[in-house]
């Protein structure tokens, strides 16, 4: 058993402070785990390091001792958890039905708690960005404006000409390239309160998303589009907050159910079939809303209705039946499968079974496909080197296809691979599903 050595691997490093969360969980939640090693080649960082608790089993080992009150909550357990992905690729290995995600986020939320990992830089980046950026959707548009005009004035491209960048810390200077590209309209600019189809089957809530909103609204745009075209009424309500994913997934539970609460309130869930989502990692989140504000004597009942009317785009898509186009360009693509769509939500089959509706749109199937690409919503940014090796594995893996359009579900995905092929001038272009069909309907219209 993995158990015991891995947890006096940490024992050293002190006792540390009693949990709140984890002891809070169901311990049938913590019991799951058998030590079968299954997950062990399905790891990231397993892979990587071949040490036992960069694996889930050594993780989970390490969770339940700190849960039985064996070990406390320490600066190196914060740093494990922390050097974990959370792609969840170990629940898809799993035979037991491990519950990784709940112990992750709880473990995180004890981290944060125990502020065993604090320091003014680090206190500063969190309640800046969890705290106050991505808690005022205003704020955030108007932060993203700002970045749109740098980018779009041509200052940006001034700096790095005369190397300005070289002036930054290297933590910074190694994340400019990273830095998304803020599109000049944004979601409410490009979709209207609520669009119909000449004949509606269906009447959905659509979800805009933060990161998303800035950096590709056309997503949004693409995706009412194709929601029309197949009979739904699409009501999307207007400066949307963001989900709370970033939130969750980074020890922050409490300002998570808070979003969640915002959100909610966004929408009238007794008027919609659906609620949709397009990425990966916010719709695996959003679908959570129920076990996350259980507890929540206002909102517990809302939120179980929200779960079960939240859907993936592609799920929601392949549920109702999809509408073939007539007309497309013939194309070569290749599938990166998010983290959060095949392993958070089970979503494998739906998205190519969209693509392989366009007529002349061929798969390339990626080798590695559910890989993690190293993104993992701000690890490239909180774990670099390991970030940057997950991006040239996928990078290279894509290059074997011998695609030139890269399609994957999830903003997060996308942004890290576009900074990947403008690194490495692979000349790739990164697209959702959707927009590819969105193009097809587009093309079928033109034509008639």
């Amino acid at each position: 058993m993995a158990s015991a050595p891995v947890a006096n691997q940490l024992e050293r490093a002190g006792k540390g402070t009693r949990p709140l969360y984890l002891a809070d969980l169901d311990y049938s939640v913590l019991q799951q785990c058998m030590h079968c090693g299954m997950c062990l080649p399905t790891c990231p960082t397993y892979d990587a390091t071949k040490i036992e608790r960069n694996s889930p089993r050594g993780r989970i080992a390490l969770m339940r001792s700190i849960a039985d009150g064996r070990l406390g909550v320490t600066e190196a357990f914060g740093e494990e958890l922390y050097f974990c992905l959370g792609c969840l690729a170990c629940e898809t290995a799993c035979p037991a039905g491990v519950d990784y995600a709940t112990m992750f986020e709880s473990a995180r939320a004890d981290i944060e708690r125990a502020r065993v990992l604090a320091g003014p830089k680090r206190d500063l980046v969190r309640a800046l960005s969890l705290r106050w950026i991505f808690t005022r959707p205003r704020l955030l548009r108007t932060l993203g404006r700002l970045l749109r005009w740098y980018q779009a004035s041509g200052a940006e491209a001034l700096v790095r000409k005369c190397g300005l960048t070289a002036l930054l810390p290297r933590s910074l200077r190694e994340l400019e390239p990273l830095t998304p590209r803020v599109q000049r309209h944004f979601s409410d600019a490009l979709i209207a309160k609520v669009e119909t189809p000449p004949t509606a089957r269906f009447r959905v809530g659509m979800l805009t998303g933060c990161v998303q909103d800035l950096v590709y609204p056309h997503v949004n745009r693409d995706t009412v589009e194709v929601l029309v075209a197949n009979g739904c009424e699409v009501v999307t309500p207007r400066e949307q907050p963001c989900c709370g994913s970033l939130h969750a997934h980074n020890g922050e539970l409490e300002l998570a159910r808070e979003m969640a609460r915002r959100n909610i309130d966004r929408f009238d869930l007794g008027t919609l079939d659906a609620i949709i989502s397009n990425a990966a990692g916010c719709g695996s989140h959003l679908k959570h809303y129920a076990a996350l504000l259980a507890k929540d004597p206002l909102y517990a009942a809302k939120a179980k209705e929200w779960s079960a009317k939240l859907r993936d785009v592609h799920e929601w898509l392949s549920e109702i039946g999809t509408k073939a186009p007539a007309h497309s360009s013939p194309q070569v693509v290749t599938y990166h499968e998010a983290c959060h769509l095949c392993h958070g939500q089970k979503i494998t089959r739906q998205p190519r079974d969209l693509l392989r509706l366009i007529p002349g749109l061929k798969i390339a199937e990626l080798p590695e496909a559910t890989w993690c690409c190293g993104s993992a919503g701000v690890y490239n940014i909180t774990q670099p080197e390991m970030s940057r090796e997950l991006l040239m594995r996928k990078l290279g893996n894509i290059g074997r296809t011998g695609a030139r359009v890269v399609t994957t579900a999830n903003p997060g995905c996308s942004v890290q691979l576009e900074a990947g092929s403008r690194a490495t001038n692979a000349g790739l272009e990164i697209v959702h599903p959707i927009t590819l069909l969105a193009r097809a309907y587009r093309a079928e219209k033109g034509a008639s």
